[in-house]
């Protein structure tokens, strides 16, 4: 059975009395006094509040626009200074207000326009409400995303230096107060309508694009999206298809689908501006993989009628790794001479150069995984070689 509590003159005052205010807590009041020094607030049952010099000074505009008997909000940085009145900050309200907005903004994925103050080697520093974020490289949309040769981080920076004062739409993708982190994205206000667009597509399609940059790890592809495409019914409409960005996507060709063959150098095989067929291989969230080796034959499919175990072969170094030394043995065809054959690295790139022919024996094929090991000639088995040869 519930114990019910005597009601005495004490219960009713403790209960009727306000909850006490805590250091940073935001509070509204009523303005009834406006002084050159200080301005007072009726805070309620919580007593007076003073806005002070300092906090005048930084919040001139605010102050010349209040009036008598006007509400206002307000951030409680003491509870009781020397004359016993709380004493209060607009600047440290609007800053709280602030956050709370970004973190609303953030919370319904709202775009938001943001101004470009200041850029450095890994992105642009952005201004929202008064608080400074940060948008990276990887967070530029596909038409903003510096494409830049060698991914020089200096060209780079020139590159972004362009967008300084100007003005772009973003959303807020990462938000702390505490650590005065403000991250936002040009990129994912794509994301939502990319992933819509991309349902028009499946693995195994076939798309037409142009190449609008090379880098390091590949190639990016323009592609014109189903929906223009089929809208191509008049001049006016095919004029706005290519001046429109939104009426296309972008994928990316990795370097190792450029072709069956090695590539170090995406740049020696495809250009911008070049127009491609490629072939879609995967497709993962607003990601397109694309290929062009794909539609090419697979040479490793029918190494077995040119190449068969403990055949003897010449073949070109074109690359050295910690592991061994690649060898093309013609177009599309590479093998793997070991690091061991040599007993460490130093030794091999003393015995191989780069360029240079020599004759391997291979030691084994596997075309499935595209392996293929071969071991090096030397000079001394050759001539016994090429005697016994004589002999016979």
């Amino acid at each position: 059975m519930k114990k019910i509590e005597k009601e005495t003159p004490m219960n009713n005052l403790l209960l009727k009395s306000p909850v006490l205010p805590k250091i940073n807590q935001i509070v509204s009041g009523t303005v009834i006094e406006i002084g050159k020094n200080t301005i007072f607030i009726d805070l309620g049952a919580f007593g007076t509040g003073v806005i002070l010099g300092r906090e005048i000074k930084e919040n001139q505009q605010i102050i010349k626009s209040l009036k008598m008997d006007e509400e206002i909000s307000a951030m409680i940085v003491e509870l009781e200074n020397d004359d016993g009145f709380i004493e209060l900050s607009l600047k440290a309200a609007n800053k709280q207000n602030t956050w709370e907005q970004l973190n609303e903004l953030m919370q319904k994925m709202e775009p938001i326009s943001t101004k470009i103050i200041k850029a450095n080697k890994g992105g642009l520093i952005v201004e929202l409400k008064g608080v400074q974020g940060f948008l990276p490289v990887s967070q530029l949309s596909y038409e903003h995303y510096p494409r830049v040769e060698d991914a020089d981080k200096m060209k780079i920076l020139s590159e972004l230096n362009k967008f300084v004062g100007k003005e772009l739409a973003v959303r807020i993708i990462d938000l702390s107060q505490e650590q005065q982190k403000l991250i936002v994205s040009e990129k994912a206000l794509q994301e939502i309508k990319l992933k819509e667009v991309l349902k028009n597509f499946q693995v195994g399609d076939m798309v037409k694009g142009v190449i609008s940059g090379v880098v390091d790890f590949g190639a990016f592809v323009r592609i014109n999206l189903p929906k223009a495409q089929e809208q191509k019914s008049t001049e006016a409409e095919i004029e706005t298809e290519h001046s429109s960005k939104s009426d296309v996507i972008e994928g990316l060709i990795h370097i190792s689908e450029i072709d069956w063959q090695l590539i170090d150098d995406p740049r020696e095989f495809l250009k911008v501006d070049q127009e491609i067929q490629a072939k879609i291989i995967g497709i993962e969230g607003d990601r397109l993989s694309l290929s062009l080796k794909a539609l090419k034959k697979d040479p490793w499919m029918e190494i077995d009628e040119k190449y068969k175990k403990e055949q003897t072969v010449k073949g070109q170094v074109t690359k050295f790794n910690p592991f061994g030394a690649f060898v093309q043995l013609d177009k599309d065809i590479h093998g793997l001479v070991h690091v061991s054959e040599f007993g460490n690295e130093t030794t091999m790139k003393q015995a191989l150069e780069i360029a240079k022919e020599y004759e391997f024996k291979i030691l084994s094929i596997e075309p499935k995984v595209h392996k293929m090991a071969l071991g090096l000639i030397k000079p001394e088995a050759q001539k016994k070689e090429t005697k016994t040869e004589e002999q016979k």
